[in-house]
């Protein structure tokens, strides 16, 4: 027996006369699914995969195909699927033939099986087992003799096609008649089950109706059809009994794509220059909505936990404790803060639904993808580094009439804040976010831009909550000289953040890119520190420095913002076994009947590096990939590229990182930002 947090399987048998050649036996798989999760059937329908057998038996002992029961119907938003909850049990019929033979002595038959299954709720898990039972050769063997009868009842029977049975395809529809149905269920309605994948549109009801005896039907064609069966075998079905019918199709099948259906629609979409259409715009239903709208939300909560937050969190901390004897200050400045994150996360939104509108191929974290605004959050990131470092002081440096009136308003400090923490955060995908935004690019402006607020609300909530918290005060420290001390130590992580920024920028525009904007920052921070100087000196060396600085942005900058191909990408070849994507690449390799695994990355993503070091570097997953012998590609998205772009959002998502894996006649399998080894293996070892 094998138990998840989602699935009980175990293997059993009913041998009713005992072992031996020419008696009955039947083998299955048992599986008790958790409550609202379910696992999947011959067809799974528009995604999931059926569950899978291998066994190992004795010699003499033939295993037949699961004798499938009836499934039922399992709506997922806009889509359906075909699968089993609560408990099912799938028999398979075993052959004893006469070269079965134990050795002397022996009483018992041993069995072995390797069984997979894709258990799913709204998140799907791949899971297995492995399964060892031993059948008594004497005697009969019925301990689970009621789960085998529920099983033969739910089998559908077999029913020869009549004279008026048949399918034909009628436009962008498929025509079906069945004969010979029991006369219990004429006039009443019944469930389609059609056994071949991607031929009609699974979430689509037949619009049925007798005729006499003759049971017909008009089903839509799956827009992405990707085969003609012929005959076209269904199961037709009613209060849990079905009938399996082969329909002879009249006319034959117009044609059809010659790349599967699950890979079509992100390959097509992700060919390079190609004319795309716009995305189809159409309201969400408002459960759909409010389920985006928490993932926005809970997205933004674990944004706080990402690398690339963590700058952002020391200014926060040092904030609270500068006001820890102050609620109103606190108060006010969590509001403040609060409205500079989710007016920020609306407002890039807009930028980002306005450019796709103007056709524009952009996603989720698109500005880090400019080197020029990489550029400027490295001098921003110095500049406030050079500040908490005691460099210099907006203070001093202004005129007096505005170094008052930002003493007096510091509730601009804390709304700039939020603007800073989304500039840094927006980068990054959180797990649950993936969903969400993916959802924006087929919303209407007001839903999309209610994502957008909540993703913000998220990120600032805990703020906004511990301003509000007088237990947080009295948490804190009160204010003293140790917080001067706390303000130095909180300018190396600023700095830190102007390194990853500079790599970042060496991905686009090269090492002579970086190398000109680390001569820039120098000379930004020695034109800053001559400004603070007093006298004659600051009326020799400001002049000098500040004009230094501007020359160098005049002469070095272009090179800063110059695109650099890197060499890895011109020949289409990455380090470690990684082949750099194309648009067609993944369908090839899949045609060949190589499994791909593709790994949406971007230098400025700070969770694609964590995966990358880690679980992607694990020895484990590196020897699973091998021995699979799995195409290693990376879709790298740190500059602009629309194919890229195209394909994210085929998958159903915004931005980065982004994992998936195709296997030949598989639905892809798409897994979660924060990528761990075990599902990644499982999923692996299901290939």
């Amino acid at each position: 027996m094998v138990t998840t947090q989602h699935v009980r399987a175990e293997l059993v048998a009913q041998a009713p006369e005992g072992i031996a050649p020419g008696k009955p036996l039947t083998l299955g798989l048992l599986l008790t699914h958790q409550p609202e999760w379910h696992t999947y059937w011959l067809n799974p329908g528009d995604s999931g995969l059926p569950t899978q057998l291998q066994w190992t038996l004795p010699a003499g002992v033939d295993p037949g195909e699961i004798a499938w029961p009836v499934p039922r119907k399992i709506p997922i938003g806009t889509l359906a699927n075909y699968g089993y909850e609560g408990q099912v049990l799938l028999p398979v019929p075993m052959t004893v033939s006469r070269v079965f033979a134990p050795a002397p002595g022996e009483t018992q038959a041993t069995f072995q099986l390797r069984a997979s299954w894709l258990v799913c709720r709204m998140e799907c898990v791949p899971e297995d087992g492995t399964f060892t039972l031993q059948v008594p050769l004497d005697g009969a063997t019925a301990l689970n003799a009621a789960a085998f009868a529920a099983a033969a009842r739910a089998h559908p029977g077999q029913l020869a096609a009549q004279a008026g049975s048949g399918a034909r395809v009628e436009g962008d529809a498929v025509l079906l008649r069945v004969a010979g149905l029991p006369a219990a269920w004429q006039g009443k309605a019944l469930q389609l089950f059609p056994e071949t994948p991607e031929v009609v549109h699974t979430a689509a009801e037949p619009a049925q109706r007798w005729d006499g005896a003759v049971w017909t039907a008009r089903m839509p064609l799956s827009p992405e059809r990707a085969s003609g069966p012929e005959p076209m075998p269904v199961v037709l079905a009613r209060d849990g009994a079905g009938w399996r019918v082969d329909l002879p199709v009249e006319g034959g099948w117009p044609p059809v794509q010659a790349l599967p259906a699950v890979l079509a629609a992100p390959l097509a979409a992700a060919g390079a220059g190609a004319p795309r259409p716009p995305p189809v715009v159409s309201a969400a239903a408002p459960g759909v909505w409010l389920t985006a709208l928490a993932g926005a939300l809970l997205g933004g909560l674990i944004l706080n936990l990402m690398p690339c937050v963590f700058p952002i969190l020391a200014v926060k901390v040092a904030g609270f404790a500068r006001h820890a004897g102050d609620p109103r200050a606190q108060r006010i400045g969590g509001i403040a803060y609060t409205a500079g994150v989710v007016l920020s996360f609306v407002a890039l939104g807009s930028l980002m639904l306005l450019l796709r509108a103007a056709g524009e191929a952009v996603g989720w974290g698109f500005q880090l993808q400019s080197p020029l605004v990489v550029a400027l959050l490295a001098a921003l990131f110095t500049l406030i580094g050079l500040n908490l470092a005691g460099v210099f002081e907006f203070g001093r440096m202004l005129p007096s009439r505005w170094a008052t009136a930002q003493a007096r308003h510091p509730v601009a400090d804390a709304f700039l804040t939020g603007v800073l923490a989304v500039a840094v955060a927006s980068p990054c995908t959180a797990p649950f976010m993936g969903a969400s935004l993916g959802l924006t690019l087929s919303l209407p402006v007001a839903q999309a831009l209610g994502i957008f607020a909540a993703l913000g609300m998220g990120l600032a909530l805990p703020y906004l909550l511990a301003s509000w918290w007088p237990a947080v005060a009295r948490l804190l420290p009160r204010p003293g000289a140790w917080m001067q001390t706390l303000r130095h130590l909180l300018a190396f992580p600023m700095f830190a953040t102007v390194v990853w920024l500079v790599w970042v920028l060496g991905q686009q525009s090269g090492i002579d890119g970086a190398g000109a904007l680390l001569a820039l920052l120098v000379s930004l921070a020695l034109a800053l520190w001559a400004l603070t100087l007093r006298g004659r000196a600051r009326a020799v060396l400001a002049p000098l420095s500040v004009a230094a600085c501007a020359w160098l942005v005049l002469a070095w900058g272009p090179k800063v913002i110059e695109m650099q191909v890197p060499a890895a990408a011109a020949q289409g070849v990455s380090a470690n076994g990684w082949q750099a994507w194309r648009a067609e690449l993944p369908a090839e390799l899949v045609a060949q009947g190589r499994p791909v695994f593709v790994d949406y990355t971007a230098a400025w993503c700070v969770t694609c590096q964590y995966n990358k070091k880690t679980t992607l570097a694990d020895p484990d997953v590196r020897q699973d990939f091998a021995d699979k012998k799995v195409a290693l590609l990376l879709a790298d998205w740190t500059r602009r590229d629309p194919a890229i772009t195209a394909s994210i959002a085929a998958l159903g998502r915004s931005g980065v990182p982004l994992y998936v894996l195709y296997a030949p006649g598989r639905a892809p399998v798409v897994f979660s930002e924060i990528l761990g080894v075990q599902p990644l293996r499982a999923a692996l070892a299901a290939l």
